[in-house]
C-alpha cells in the first residue's frame, strides 16, 4: 500500500528517477567518445589524431569523475567510511582558498582553530566541492568564513554569481540536478558535487544549506558539531 499520499513519489519512484538520471549522465560522454572514435575510423586520412585523443580523454575524465562520485555516495550511504579524528576546519579551508591563476579573488576569514571530529578525506572533499561550485559561478570574488558558535562549527562559502532561486535551494542538493539558468551545464560538472557535499555533512551529523548572499550570489552554510574548547579571543 502506498502511504505517501496521492501524487507523492514513492521510494521506488525516486530510485527509478535516480537510476535514469545516472544512466543518462554516463551515456552522454560514452556517446561522444564513440562518435569521435567512429569518425576517426571511417575517415583516417582526415583525422587529426591529437584532437581525437584530446576529445576521448575529456570523455574518459568525465566518466571517471561520475563513477568516482557515485562510488563515494554509496560508501557514505553504507557507512563504510571510517577513521574519524580531530580536524581543524580552518586549516582545511586555508588549503582550498588558494587562488588559481585565472580564478576569482578568494577572501578568507577563519578562526583558529575550529576543531571537528571528521574523516579527513571526506571533510577535505566537502570543502573542495563547495569551493569548486563557488569558483564555477563567481563573477569576481568568493568569501570563506570559518567560525565557532558554542558547540557548532560553521563554514560559510559565498559567491557573487547569479544566485539560486528560493524554490530550487533544496533541489540543488539532488543528484544530477541542474538549474535552467546561469548555473547550468555550460559551467561544467555532472550535478553531483553538492549532493556529495551534503551527504558528507549528514554523515558527520551536520547540515548544509544555501541561502541568499548580501546583494547577489549564493551563500552555502555548513554546520558541524565542534569538539574541544573554543579558541580564546
Amino acid at each position: 500500500m502506498n502511504t505517501t499520499g496521492a501524487g507523492s513519489p514513492t521510494e521506488g519512484d525516486l530510485a527509478q528517477r535516480w537510476f535514469a538520471a545516472a544512466s543518462h549522465e554516463v551515456r552522454t560522454p560514452l556517446a561522444g567518445l564513440r562518435a569521435e572514435l567512429e569518425e576517426a575510423r571511417l575517415n583516417p586520412g582526415q583525422t587529426e589524431l591529437p584532437q581525437v585523443l584530446d576529445a576521448a580523454l575529456r570523455s574518459v575524465d568525465r566518466l571517471e569523475a561520475i563513477v568516482a562520485d557515485l562510488f563515494l555516495l554509496a560508501q557514505i550511504a553504507e557507512g563504510t567510511w571510517a577513521g574519524h579524528q580531530p580536524v581543524d576546519l580552518s586549516a582545511v579551508a586555508r588549503v582550498h582558498a588558494v587562488v588559481p591563476a585565472a580564478g576569482p579573488e578568494v577572501q578568507l576569514r577563519a578562526a583558529d582553530p575550529v576543531i571537528v571530529d571528521a574523516a579527513p578525506t571526506l571533510l577535505d572533499r566537502l570543502v573542495a566541492n563547495l569551493l569548486e561550485n563557488a569558483r564555477r559561478y563567481a563573477q569576481q570574488a568568493i568569501q570563506i568564513q570559518v567560525r565557532r558558535h558554542g558547540s557548532t562549527a560553521e563554514l560559510i562559502v559565498t559567491d557573487d554569481g547569479p544566485g539560486i532561486p528560493a524554490p530550487d535551494r533544496e533541489r540543488v542538493f539532488e543528484r544530477f540536478f541542474r538549474l535552467d539558468s546561469a548555473r547550468c551545464r555550460r559551467r561544467g560538472g555532472a550535478g553531483l558535487g553538492l549532493a556529495v557535499a551534503r551527504d558528507i555533512a549528514h554523515a558527520h551529523n551536520g547540515t548544509l544549506h544555501v541561502e541568499d548572499a548580501a546583494g547577489a550570489g549564493a551563500r552555502f552554510v555548513l554546520r558541524l558539531p565542534a569538539t574541544g574548547q573554543a579558541a580564546c579571543r
